[in-house]
């Protein structure tokens, strides 16, 4: 064994170091192996071709175009399902230390849609009376929209995003309003490939959703998001989208 001396006169031996330090190792060992969060396995998704890459981002876009904000709905049953699995493809999505920092809870009976539409007007009045400021009320005008919120009462179903500030035995979370948006986003998109009209509907505050839907107190609310398909006279504003060159910066060579 190598021996030094400390410069006091103390004897602390590299070996007894190097001991302590192979058994530390040895313990994260054991752990790592009993441990899930630890475990690793393959993945190899399937690689596409050329071609068949360039046809799923076209066929995608373009229902990604056809996208659109609804405010009125047909009152239509819609498959529920169909909206859980859209559901559990936004579970998917990443998150900050794979916290997954989200709630989605469906709506779908008339008295919750109804608590839920009455706390959310009595916002929109306070907002459209005084709350917001005249830039962003002319910004809202081309849209048509105002205090009044049918579309909450008349889609068949209601998803309500929450985000969760911690966990539920207060364990800290991390990047929660950027993974909840991006498993929003993925939200977004499933139900429109679905088939389905929505809405993202963000009254200000929100307080109100948890008090009606009776979230603990990790969870705030994020969005709320009606579901169905449009009305037989549907109507949205005219829009124009900007052109690729104004959000795609390409490092060419």
């Amino acid at each position: 064994m190598e021996e030094r001396r400390c410069p006091s006169g103390c004897e602390h031996t590299v070996s007894v170091r190097r001991d302590a330090a192979r058994k530390k190792a040895a313990s994260i060992r054991d752990v790592s192996a009993n441990d899930d969060r630890n475990a690793f396995e393959p993945f190899a998704p399937p690689r596409l071709t050329e071609e068949e890459s360039l046809e799923r981002a076209h066929t995608f876009a373009t229902r990604a175009a056809g996208r659109r904000s609804v405010r009125e709905f047909s009152s239509e049953p819609i498959p529920l399902e169909a909206v859980r699995r859209c559901i559990d493809a936004a579970a998917q999505a990443p998150s900050g230390a794979h916290k997954q920092p989200w709630t989605f809870v469906l709506v779908t009976t008339p008295e919750k849609k109804r608590a839920i539409r009455e706390a959310a007007e009595e916002e929109e009045r306070a907002f459209y009376g005084g709350r917001a400021s005249d830039d962003w009320l002319d910004d809202l005008m081309p849209f048509g929209t105002g205090p009044e919120k049918p579309f909450l009462e008349t889609a068949p179903a209601l998803i309500a995003v929450f985000a969760q500030r911690t966990g539920t035995g207060g364990e800290r979370h991390y990047y929660v309003n950027e993974s909840v948006g991006i498993a929003t986003g993925i939200l977004l998109a499933a139900l429109n490939d679905a088939g389905f009209a929505t809405l993202t509907h963000t009254p200000s505050p929100m307080k109100f959703l948890a008090e009606v839907l009776e979230r603990p107190e990790n969870e705030r609310a994020y969005l709320l998001i009606p579901v169905g398909y449009p009305a037989a006279n549907c109507q949205v504003p005219v829009l124009t989208r900007k052109s690729r060159a104004s959000y795609l910066i390409e490092d060419a060579q």
